[in-house]
């Protein structure tokens, strides 16, 4: 199955074994990311050439991928043992 829901749409699916888990990256940490980014880009530390490394806070080092994208990583999976956890 393919699409799109949140924490908060999902939760009675994953809960009453519907759907056991989805994934999707959490924009808790997306937007930590984005300012880090933002902060190293602004502050000239990168300059968004590919290679280039910089110290995202919590989330530790990230890489300047091609085309000057910055990727979170893996997506959260939420679960019935996590899916409480999150509120959006």
């Amino acid at each position: 199955m393919t699409g799109l829901g949140t924490p908060n749409q999902m939760r009675e699916f994953v809960k009453d074994g519907t759907v056991a888990q989805f994934a999707l990256w959490n924009p808790e940490e997306l937007g930590y990311l984005a300012a880090w980014t933002g902060a190293a880009l602004a502050s000239g530390q990168i300059t968004g050439q590919e290679g280039e490394t910089f110290e995202a806070g919590e989330l530790g080092e990230y890489e300047v991928g091609a085309d000057g994208t910055v990727l979170l990583g893996p997506p959260t999976v939420f679960d019935e043992s996590n899916i409480d956890d999150f509120d959006f």
